[in-house]
C-alpha cells in the first residue's frame, strides 16, 4: 500500500516543468550565495584588520583561523548538515512535529560537540609549540582563539537555524539579516581595534559580536513574522534524550564536509615545504581566497537542492526530486565553464588585486587556469554531495570524499610536487586529479545508481515512523544499517 502514496515517475519532463524547477532552486539559491558572500566580506573584513595591526598580528591571527576552521567551524557546519534530510524530508511530508525536535535535538548535539572543541582552542598554545611554530606568532593565534570561544556556542545555535530555514525555503531573510550583521562588523572592528586598542582581541570579539547579530536577527525575524508557526513547537525536554539516530546523519555529514575542507589546509601547510616558501605561501593565500569566493555559488546550489530533493522525496513524488537533481547538475557544469573561462581570461589581472609583488603575481597568474578546472570538477560535485544528503546517504559522500581526496589527490599532489620537483603547480594538480575523481563518482552514484522511487520509501519512513518509532537507513549502500524507536514524535493529525 506504500507504494500508492508515490506519483508515478515520468520518462522526460517537459520545458515548462524544468523552467518551473530552475525558478524553484534559484529563487532559494541566490539570496543564499549573496549571504554567503557577505560571510566571506566578514572574514576579509578581519583579516584586513589583522592586516592593519602588523605583520605578527596577521600572521597569528592566520594561524588561528586555519586551526579553528579545521577544529571547529567546519565541524559545526558538517555536524549541523546531518538536519538537512530530516528537515527537507519531514517538511514534504508535513511533520511539523519532527521538524521542531530535530532542531532542537541538533542544537543539544553540537552544543556538546562544543566542549571538546573549545578544550583544543585553549590548548592551541601548546599545540603549535609541540609541532614546531614559532612562539611569538602562536602566542597570538593563541590570543585570538580564547576571545573566539564564544563564538562556538553562538554557531551550536545559528547553523542549525539556518538549515531549519533553508529546509522550509525561508533564504531571503538569513540573507538580510546576514547582510544587516555584516553592516555593523565593519564599525564594529573599528571601534574595538582601533578606537579602544584592543588589538587581535578586539578583531576577534568583533567577529563573535557579529555571528551572535545574526543570530539574533534570525530569531528576531521569526518571532516577530511567524513565519515558522507551524513548523517550531516550543522547546521539549525530549531534546535532551536519543540523539544517536540524528547523529548517525549528522556524523557522515561531516566528514563529507571536513574531508575536503581540511584537504585545503593541508594544501596550504604542503606548500611552506617547498623551495623559496614565503612565495609559495603567499600565492597559495590568494588562490585559496579565490577558490572560497567562487565556492559561494556551488555551496548555496547544493545546500538548496538538497532542500528541494528532500522535499519531493519527503512529499512522495520521486520523478521531481530527480528532476530536480538533474537540472542543479545543468546549473553547476555552466558554473564550472564560467569558472574555467574568467580563471583563464583575467588571471593576471585578478592576481595583481591581492598583491604588487610580480613573482607571486606571475606564479598565481600561471595556476589559476589550473585552478578553474578544479573547479569544473568541484561544482557539479558540490551539488552532486547536496544530493546525496537530501537522499540522506551523506555518508556515501565522505567515503567519496576521502577515497578522491586522500587516496587519489594526496599521492598525486606529493609526487608531482616533491618527487617529480614540478613544484607549485603540483600540488594544484593533485588538487585536480582529486575533484576529476570526486565528481566522476558523484555522478555515477547520483545518476546511475540511485532508486528514486526506493528512496522516496526511505523518506517515508524516516518522516513518518513504523511502530512508534522512525527507521532510518542512513545509507543503504555503504552503512546498511537499521535504528528502530528513535523516539521521534510523529502526529496523528498530519495534514
Amino acid at each position: 500500500m506504500a507504494d500508492k502514496v508515490l506519483e508515478s515517475p515520468r520518462k522526460s519532463p517537459s520545458l515548462t516543468q524544468v523552467l518551473d524547477e530552475l525558478n524553484e532552486l534559484w529563487s532559494m539559491a541566490l539570496p543564499i550565495t549573496a549571504m554567503n558572500c557577505v560571510v566571506y566580506t566578514r572574514a576579509m573584513v578581519s583579516v584586513l584588520c589583522l592586516g592593519r595591526l602588523g605583520s605578527l598580528e596577521l600572521a597569528g591571527g592566520a594561524l588561528s583561523i586555519g586551526f579553528t576552521n579545521i577544529t571547529g567551524y567546519s565541524v559545526l557546519l558538517g555536524l549541523a548538515s546531518g538536519l538537512e534530510p530530516v528537515c527537507s524530508q519531514a517538511f514534504g511530508s508535513k511533520n511539523w512535529d519532527l521538524i521542531s525536535i530535530s532542531l532542537q535535538r541538533t542544537i543539544v548535539m553540537l552544543l556538546i560537540a562544543s566542549i571538546p572543541i573549545s578544550v583544543l582552542w585553549l590548548n592551541l598554545e601548546k599545540i603549535m609549540i609541540f609541532m614546531g611554530q614559532d612562539l611569538e606568532i602562536t602566542s597570538v593565534a593563541a590570543t585570538y582563539c580564547l576571545y573566539s570561544l564564544p563564538d562556538l556556542i553562538t554557531n551550536a545555535f545559528l547553523q542549525p537555524l539556518r538549515v531549519y530555514l533553508r529546509s522550509q525555503g525561508v533564504t531571503k531573510p538569513m540573507m538580510y539579516c546576514s547582510a544587516l550583521a555584516v553592516l555593523f562588523h565593519v564599525p564594529l572592528n573599528i571601534f574595538l581595534v582601533f578606537v579602544l586598542k584592543l588589538g587581535v582581541p578586539g578583531v576577534a570579539m568583533a567577529q563573535v559580536f557579529t555571528n551572535l547579530n545574526m543570530a539574533l536577527f534570525l530569531v528576531g525575524y521569526l518571532y516577530f513574522s511567524r513565519i515558522c508557526e507551524l513548523t517550531w513547537r516550543g522547546w521539549s525536554r525530549s531534546a535532551f534524550g536519543r540523539l544517536w539516530p540524528l547523529f548517525e546523519l549528522a556524523l557522515p555529514s561531516c566528514f563529507s564536509i571536513c574531508l575536503e575542507w581540511w584537504w585545503y589546509e593541508i594544501m596550504t601547510v604542503m606548500a611552506g615545504y617547498l623551495p623559496n616558501p614565503r612565495l609559495t605561501v603567499a600565492t597559495t593565500a590568494i588562490l585559496i581566497q579565490t577558490t572560497s569566493l567562487m565556492y559561494t555559488m556551488p555551496m548555496a546550489l547544493a545546500n538548496c537542492v538538497s532542500t528541494r530533493v528532500g522535499n519531493e522525496l519527503g512529499a512522495g513524488k520521486p520523478h521531481k526530486a530527480k528532476m530536480a537533481a538533474m537540472v542543479a547538475l545543468g546549473c553547476a557544469f555552466v558554473i564550472g565553464i564560467l569558472n574555467v573561462t574568467w580563471t583563464s581570461l583575467l588571471r593576471e589581472r585578478w592576481a595583481s588585486l591581492f598583491t604588487e609583488d610580480k613573482s607571486v603575481i606571475s606564479l598565481a597568474a600561471a595556476v589559476m587556469p589550473i585552478m578553474g578546472l578544479c573547479e569544473l570538477g568541484n561544482c557539479p560535485q558540490t551539488t552532486g554531495c547536496g544530493v546525496l544528503r537530501g537522499t540522506a546517504r551523506p555518508a556515501t559522500g565522505a567515503r567519496i570524499n576521502f577515497v578522491s581526496f586522500y587516496c587519489v589527490g594526496t599521492p598525486v599532489a606529493v609526487g608531482l610536487a616533491f618527487s617529480l620537483k614540478v613544484g607549485f603547480g603540483g600540488l594544484w594538480y593533485g588538487l585536480l586529479s582529486a575533484q576529476v575523481a570526486c565528481a566522476i563518482s558523484v555522478l555515477v552514484v547520483v545518476l546511475m545508481r540511485t532508486d528514486w522511487e526506493g528512496e522516496a520509501l526511505r523518506a517515508k519512513k524516516l518522516t513518518q515512523g513504523e511502530m512508534g518509532g522512525v527507521v532510518i537507513k542512513t545509507d543503504r549502500e555503504f552503512l546498511d544499517m537499521e535504528v528502530e524507536s528513535t523516539g521521534f514524535v510523529v502526529r496523528e493529525d498530519v495534514l
